[in-house]
């Protein structure tokens, strides 16, 4: 799949680095990240849903103290 997006001049400036560095091509450096990158977006996704069931009490949430006496950890 072919995609087109436009960098500011930092990022493009850091990804011609990156390329030069490595002899690699700016378009390989960029297909990586996208494929390393998505992990931490996705994640960074999942967090906000998890907190929005958090704020409308819809998530159960544990304290420390809950989680020790559940596991059988408690001094």
């Amino acid at each position: 799949m072919t995609i087109t997006i436009e960098l500011d001049d930092d990022t493009d400036r850091r990804l011609a680095e990156l390329a030069a560095r490595t002899g690699r091509g700016k378009a390989e450096h960029a297909a990586e990240i996208l494929k390393y990158g998505m992990d931490e977006v996705e994640d960074y996704y999942d967090a906000l849903d998890v907190s929005e069931r958090v704020r409308s009490g819809d998530e159960r949430v544990y304290s420390a103290e809950e989680v020790r006496r559940e596991l059988g950890l408690e001094d």
